[in-house]
């Protein structure tokens, strides 16, 4: 992928989006679950700040039973690619945006009688059922029924006429690092499942389960569905985690470019507040890129990225719209080169994971931090 020019515009900042490894991605992640189990693809926040058109068509194209989107307006902007996809919404509905789900065939998310009864009053005027998904609080004290009300809740949603019970779920708060609580979490659920007479599991989406939760998966249950985030993108949940072991490749790489280059003395600081002081004559690269891009301030002085192949640390304060960094044992640096923040670049990388850890943060929330000042550039052949 060429960082020239898109729309005969310079490029000063990117993200390359490889939509090849995305399928090849969701193709190695179904392959290792059981052949039951429905793959619900997780697109919210901008299919995690991958952009949702692109990366939505792909796992279309690949294959995947269901959607789920954060709001409505998410849903609406997916529903554009095409009729006919399941599209959960997973947040709650303001009131005002309850006749979406109509207009845009959508699955909702339950968690009171007051949602059952307006969203069966959408129904009953768009002469249609809604589908909703029965969710349940088992821990994680945000969305959801409390566990122990869930089957009069689901009893409700059954009686509705204009309603169709189309899944049914919880989310787990600890999977990646509280197993104990995760089984606790998982049993509640069941023991809410058992008192709902009428469910028809085998007919509904059952899920709880997301990358790093897997491992507590028995293998006989009612589960019939895991919902997939990071992981189709190459980001691998926690290290015990039964996905772990899927070799996913990332998808998501994020470079900007050298704007100047020069050399200061000793004891020059460096960027707002002075926090950092040149031990030496040092040659310094100035980035085209800063934390209105996606650089977050907290990575100031603990970064590195990639010139020519070699790791270079970030010097004093990410600024707005630069960032200086030291390149003196880097020979030939020159205006214009790729400096890599996030991917390969030669034999060496910095993963998502790495700046993340740098910026003191997540790499869900670096994915989502990445600006629209930012193009991304999408990869489309398969290759290999």
């Amino acid at each position: 992928m060429s960082s020239n020019a898109v729309n005969s515009h310079p490029l000063r900042c990117w993200a390359e989006i490889d939509l090849a490894a995305l399928e090849r991605n969701l193709k190695l992640i179904r392959a290792s679950l059981p052949p039951h189990i429905r793959y619900v693809a997780v697109v919210k926040a901008d299919a995690y700040g991958h952009g949702l058109h692109h990366t939505a068509a792909r796992l279309m194209h690949a294959g995947a039973d269901l959607f789920a989107v954060a709001n409505v307006t998410e849903a609406a902007a997916l529903r554009e690619l095409g009729p006919g996809w399941p599209i959960l919404v997973l947040s709650p509905l303001l009131p005002e945006e309850d006749h979406a789900l109509a207009e845009n065939d959508l699955a909702a998310t339950v968690s009171s009688a007051d949602e059952v009864a307006r969203f069966d009053a959408v129904g009953h005027a768009a002469g249609r059922p809604v589908p909703v998904h029965l969710k349940i609080d088992t821990g994680m004290g945000r969305l959801g029924v409390w566990h122990e009300d869930a089957p009069a809740l689901c009893q409700t949603i059954l009686a509705a006429p204009h309603l169709r019970l189309a899944g049914v779920f919880t989310h787990f708060a600890s999977p990646d690092d509280d197993l104990a609580f995760t089984a606790e979490q998982r049993r509640r659920f069941l023991a809410a499942l058992e008192r709902c007479p009428g469910l028809k599991l085998n007919e509904i989406f059952v899920h709880a389960d997301n990358s790093a939760g897997l491992e507590t998966m028995p293998g006989t249950s009612p589960f019939n569905a895991v919902r997939v985030g990071l992981l189709q993108f190459g980001v691998l949940p926690h290290p015990h985690s039964l996905l772990a072991q899927v070799h996913t490749e990332p998808v998501f790489s994020f470079s900007t470019r050298v704007g100047l280059v020069k050399s200061l003395p000793a004891g020059t600081t460096v960027s707002y507040g002075r926090t950092h002081t040149l031990p030496h004559t040092t040659t310094v690269a100035i980035l085209c890129a800063g934390y209105a891009d996606g650089l977050p301030r907290s990575a100031s002085n603990r970064a590195s990225v990639l010139i020519r192949g070699r790791r270079c640390p970030v010097l004093g304060r990410v600024t707005m719209d630069q960032t200086i960094v030291d390149v003196t044992d880097v020979p030939g640096v020159a205006v214009g080169d790729d400096a890599v923040l996030v991917g390969r670049q030669g034999g060496a990388e910095i993963t998502l994971a790495e700046f993340s850890h740098n910026a003191d943060t997540i790499p869900w929330e670096t994915l989502t931090s990445v600006t629209k000042r930012v193009p991304r550039l999408y990869k489309t052949a398969l290759g290999t």
